[in-house]
């Protein structure tokens, strides 16, 4: 048997590694051919990466002009601890408001975790203001557990 099909992770597998990741790797591609690379928080809504960002960043004009979109999710030091989700998709820019509000709040309850301060809603409803929302369609996935190798090569 290939190791590629050793080291695959099952869908359901990719879906836990990715909602217990921190960050992803958006990858866009820019105007001048040169891959526009950022690290970015995300949530998850119906099994879809949802990340945010101001509405004039670098990463929004490349998706309007090109919505092809590749993220990375990926974790481990040591050769065998190795594990990563590579997507190709198809980004859509959500500017509606609400969306954007209950995105950043959900932002905030993951990444800040527990009770929100008084005030907090609010704050982050003002963020939203200047950002909208970037969902990425999921075309294809490459997955790849080292760990699944049993400390071999």
């Amino acid at each position: 048997m290939k190791k590629r099909a050793v080291i695959q992770m099952t869908s359901e597998e990719e879906a836990k590694f990715i909602e217990s990741s921190k960050t992803m790797i958006l990858v866009t591609n820019g105007k001048d051919g040169w891959p526009h690379t950022m690290a970015m928080w995300f949530v998850l809504r119906e099994g879809r990466p949802i990340l945010s960002t101001f509405a004039k960043s670098q990463k929004v004009l490349n998706i309007r002009r090109d919505p092809r979109v590749t993220i990375l999710v990926e974790a481990g030091e040591n050769y065998e601890e190795l594990r990563g989700v590579m997507i190709r998709g198809r980004a859509e820019i959500v500017e509606d408001r609400a969306f954007v509000e209950e995105v950043q709040i959900a932002f905030a309850r993951k990444y800040v975790g527990g009770p929100f301060i008084e005030g907090t809603a609010e704050m982050v409803r003002a963020r939203a203001a200047k950002r909208v929302a970037i969902r990425v369609v999921p075309l294809e996935s490459v997955s790849w557990d080292h760990a699944k190798l049993g400390g071999g090569y």
